[in-house]
């Protein structure tokens, strides 16, 4: 049976994790409000640019290439943008996960606590009842175990993933501005 003071303690912990993931939720949103107030900085800079480039353009080839020589910066950058918003997401997500992995590790620790207990004060006769929540136990823990591995594994192919359209984008676009600058 759970005391009061248990029972207090337990509410601080969890009171101390939300805290602690909400500290981690707001690290990665502050990361990514910095992240895009960069990105703005950047492109309004770079619009700036842009605009008196065009503006000094004095035949069209001239303005064919000017607009083959933003294309691949541009999808450069847009790769770029992808990867540290991934990056910020994957980080944030790896707290969290962290913090639940423990929390859950605690929480199977505590329950196990509670059924040897259980055991322990159980009446002569029950040990196929023990026996079977025992078995239900190891079972739990398999199957959280398989799922977590499985969400890992899933996740590192999501990466792997990314990374691969990301470097494929970005090949791309170095082609369609080679072949603009041939073209102009």
């Amino acid at each position: 049976m759970l005391t009061a003071e248990q029972f207090a303690a337990a509410q601080r912990a969890n009171v101390e994790t939300l805290f602690g993931l909400t500290n981690k939720a707001f690290e990665g949103v502050e990361k990514l409000v910095e992240l895009n107030l960069q990105v703005a900085k950047a492109a309004i800079g770079e619009a700036a640019e842009t605009t008196r480039a065009a503006l000094s353009v004095k035949d069209a080839q001239e303005l064919l290439a000017l607009q083959a020589g933003l294309l691949q910066p541009a999808a450069e950058k847009a790769a770029s943008y992808g990867r540290h918003l991934y990056d910020i997401a994957a980080a944030t997500s790896a707290e969290v996960s962290k913090v639940a992995e423990q929390t859950a590790a605690e929480a199977q620790q505590k329950f196990l606590s509670v059924v040897d207990t259980a055991v322990k004060n159980a009446p002569a006769g029950t040990e196929n009842a023990v026996a079977l929540v025992k078995s239900a136990v190891a079972a739990a823990n398999n199957a959280y175990e398989s799922v977590n591995k499985a969400a890992k594994q899933a996740a590192e192919v999501a990466e792997a993933n990314f990374q691969a359209v990301t470097s494929s984008a970005v090949k791309a676009s170095q082609g369609a501005t080679a072949k603009a600058k041939r073209a102009a």
